[in-house]
């Protein structure tokens, strides 16, 4: 029976199925919401309405405090509602501190029997009776209490009531455990994600991409410190090596998109079908292994940034298709044709030299206007040679942390790193470095350790072995081969002079050579560099 819009129960029979259907609702109410404060406040309803529980009211432990604080309570009172803030229960105070005590339920036929009630919310019914059951947990301490006034005011019904009360207490007991856990493993993952944001934006930051001090440096610098805050369209140039990747990730991360998703893609690395594909996405059975729906890059950056490397190795008709994304800002998937908008910024990069490009008719030159508005030129290694001991020290900084010890750069190799040409620019200078560093044992890296044989070496004509016979015999050591007859311990030779003899007396081959002076092949081939002995001529 319902009066006033409240279930009252007219026998025990139809108590006991209105319960059972009251938990079944209270079930789905409890898993409807990961916040716990709105789904006490609609289950207090629940048992008001379709169980005859007027007055609800949840008090949950403070770890802190030590002390019950008011969760929710159910009242049409708006001042009630605003009053449950302030309300906290000590050990023993009042029915519900003593509930809290004593650990066990409080049933009373007439609330106004109770001398140790106290109505802090004044909200109860005196005439009514009250029901206040423990809520706890696995190890059996109270972490709360669930208090109601049964509409019913038969005594006959009470501990029903009571038992019904006690089934919901341990509904809250596990709904609040479960929720306890998401909200843990939220904050940890909140945690992690804010570790890794700091962890990326140090990494980015200005402060690490700012290694160099020449002129041509600090242009780049302080246009990327500019350009960061706008959406602009950027295009990095410059030579393989020069750190156009690590250009567009600062850009990005300095950014106001830089909460938002960073997405690369290298167009060299795809054939044109599949880089339509894999920028555009595609609908299922779009072809041949399209078993799914995929979104392309461009969806995946939706509201953040896109990075295209090596822009100008894609073909002319490919040209067209991106060139309207990038006008529109809107494409169809492959086998596709629901229009999809996206809101992206584009960073390009490229090593090519694209009004070449555009004169020979490789690249269309609208597309070219269209990447073109903020262009940032990278200048080569060679051409900041400056900057190279503080490069080194940058880049040794992050090998001693990999490594695990202190690593350091001596004068003399700093000197012979600025006299190379660096073809490969910061990723040669990089990888000589940390070549160096797995050789050395100490930690100091000496010119004698240092590899410089990379392509430039490699472009130079090989050494034309002078024509001997087959089975020529080989000079004792110590001794010279040529014309001068002079042995290698002349004491009249200098040092480049005795690195000549002994190249010449070995054919010219460096591990030999290097045998005869007890050095090792990488001490003669650092003399060979340092004191310029020409070995294209032999």
């Amino acid at each position: 029976m319902t009066t006033n819009g409240i279930f009252t129960p007219r026998n025990r029979s139809e108590l006991l199925d209105r319960q059972l259907s009251v938990l079944s609702i209270v079930c789905r109410t409890l898993t409807r919401s990961l916040d716990l404060n709105e789904s006490l406040a609609e289950l207090l309803k629940v048992l008001h309405v379709e169980g005859g529980m007027k007055h609800g009211l949840v008090a949950l432990m403070d770890p802190e405090l030590g002390e019950l604080c008011v969760s929710a309570v159910h009242s049409g009172s708006e001042m009630v509602q605003q009053a449950k803030n302030a309300v906290r229960y000590r050990r023993g105070e009042g029915i519900i501190g003593t509930i809290l005590q004593s650990g066990h339920s409080v049933v009373l036929p007439k609330l106004a029997s109770e001398p140790k009630f106290l109505d802090r919310l004044a909200l109860y019914d005196w005439e009514a009776p009250f029901i206040g059951v423990p809520l706890k947990d696995q190890s059996g301490e109270v972490m709360g209490v669930l208090s109601a006034q049964p509409a019913s005011e038969l005594e006959e019904f009470l501990s029903d009531e009571s038992r019904f009360m006690e089934m919901v207490g341990n509904l809250i007991v596990q709904a609040v455990r479960l929720l306890s856990q998401v909200q843990t493993q939220q904050r940890n993952l909140t945690d992690e994600r804010d570790e890794l944001r700091r962890a990326v934006r140090g990494k980015f930051g200005f402060e690490n991409l700012m290694v160099g001090h020449t002129v041509p440096m600090k242009q780049v610098f302080d246009q990327i410190r500019r350009v960061a805050k706008w959406d602009t369209t950027v295009l990095i140039r410059g030579e393989s090596g020069t750190g156009k990747e690590l250009v567009a990730c600062a850009i990005h991360y300095n950014s106001p998109k830089a909460h938002n998703p960073f997405v690369k893609l290298n167009c060299a690395a795809l054939p044109e079908n599949l880089l339509e594909s894999e920028l555009f996405g595609h609908e299922k059975g779009a072809f041949t292994g399209a078993v799914k729906m995929r979104q392309g890059r461009f969806e995946q950056a939706d509201g953040g940034t896109l990075f295209l490397d090596e822009i100008g190795e894609i073909s002319p008709l490919f040209q067209a298709k991106l060139l309207r994304v990038l006008q529109e800002g809107e494409f169809e998937r492959v086998g596709g044709n629901k229009t999809i908008r996206v809101n992206v910024r584009i960073v390009a990069a490229t090593n090519r030299d694209l009004e070449n490009e555009v004169r020979e008719g490789n690249f269309r030159e609208d597309l070219y206007y269209r990447l073109n508005i903020m262009p940032i030129n990278l200048p080569a290694l060679r051409e900041r040679k400056a900057d190279i001991p503080e490069l080194c020290n940058f880049l040794l900084e992050k090998l001693s942390q990999n490594q695990g010890r202190k690593l350091t750069l001596d004068d003399a190799a700093v000197r012979v790193l600025m006299g190379h040409a660096w073809p490969g620019n910061v990723r040669e200078l990089e990888n000589v470095l940390e070549r160096a560093a797995i050789m050395t044992e100490d930690g100091v890296i000496e010119p004698s350790i240092l590899s410089l044989q990379g392509l430039d070496m490699q472009r130079q004509p090989a050494p034309m072995a002078p024509q001997a016979p087959i089975m020529a015999p080989i000079p004792p050591a110590g001794s010279y081969g040529g014309d001068t007859g002079r042995s290698l311990d002349d004491p009249g030779m200098d040092e480049r002079e005795r690195v000549i003899a002994a190249l010449e007396q070995a054919g010219w081959v460096q591990a030999k050579a290097a045998r005869l002076l007890n050095m090792t092949p990488r001490q003669i081939a650092y003399r060979i560099q340092t004191m310029n002995i020409d070995v294209k001529k032999i």
